[in-house]
């Protein structure tokens, strides 16, 4: 008797012994099938392609460091040692609040000008659970002009000083070496530089980046404004065309570039640039980027 149920048992733990392994089989399959969201990073090498806002925000916890510096125009010839005897700088500082969420302000010597920054994203490229085949941004800008009124006996304003830029920034990395980005624009001026100008200036610009190795990439963007809107400048005005390439040193990006915009932020570029290409109206510049982190938010 003892001897059948010695049997009948282990008869039993064999019949059981694979069911309980194939159970344990399945709950581990379904694990490994459950998808994970993947998202995209580093479509460019820093929060600007040249003056253009990129895809990119600094991570939250995060404070960019960013100094700009261009030279004056190389069709100054010998006399002015190829734009070497000018300059034009901003200092200016990108912080990552959230995620999602960035704020930034700066300073630069063209114009005296300060400007303001807030960069939130909407849309985040991924693949895998959730599936994203784009990144979209928002993007608004403030800038004060601070330098003294050309006409100081007429009645000046403060609110004459301010102009305004929002901005959708849309883009997509297609590769690991390719991002491409468009951004439609509006611009506010509260003055203008003549009656015949428009307040509000309506652009497009393009930006993408090809990367050549690990850290080296190659740049370029371009804004085209809506004609019969910057009216006042006549035949000076021309669109932004910026060329260039960043360096990536550890916690360091250096963009060295060419650029036909004299001023170095939004509504400078998109509305005031008057540099000609053909005719040698280049500015060679650079930008450094350095980024500290501040705190980390995940310990």
């Amino acid at each position: 008797m003892k001897n059948n149920l010695f049997l009948l048992t282990v008869l039993l733990g064999f019949i059981a012994a694979p069911l309980f392994a194939q159970d344990t089989d399945i709950d581990n399959l379904l694990d490994e099938e459950e998808p994970e969201t993947e998202y995209v990073l580093a479509s460019f090498k820093t929060t600007r392609v040249i003056n253009a806002l990129s895809l990119e925000n600094t991570h939250a916890g995060v404070l960019d460091f960013k100094i700009s510096h261009r030279f004056g125009f190389l069709s100054g010839g010998p006399y002015e040692f190829f734009g070497l005897d000018q300059a034009y700088m901003r200092i200016g500082f990108d912080y990552g609040i959230t995620p999602w969420l960035m704020v930034g302000v700066g300073r630069s010597n063209y114009e005296k000008t300060f400007d303001g920054l807030l960069k939130a994203k909407i849309l985040r490229q991924s693949k895998g659970k959730r599936n994203m085949p784009i990144s979209l941004q928002y993007a608004t800008t403030i800038a004060l002009k601070s330098q003294k009124f050309a006409d100081p006996d007429r009645d000046n304003y403060f609110s004459s000083r301010l102009a305004y830029t929002h901005q959708l920034i849309i883009g997509r990395k297609f590769s690991d070496a390719v991002s491409f980005q468009i951004m439609p624009t509006l611009v506010h001026r509260n003055l203008t530089q003549s009656p015949d100008d428009k307040n509000d200036v309506l652009a497009i610009g393009a930006a993408g980046r090809v990367k050549l190795t690990k850290r080296i990439a190659i740049n370029g963007e371009y804004y085209y404004v809506l004609p019969n809107q910057v009216l006042g400048m006549g035949t000076d005005y021309h669109n932004s065309l910026s060329l260039g390439f960043d360096i990536e040193t550890g916690g360091h990006v250096f963009q060295l570039h060419f650029t036909n915009s004299t001023s170095m932020v939004d509504k400078g570029v998109i509305t005031e640039t008057v540099g000609d290409w053909l005719n040698g109206d280049i500015h060679f510049g650079f930008n450094v980027s350095r980024v500290f982190t501040i705190y980390n938010p995940k310990k």
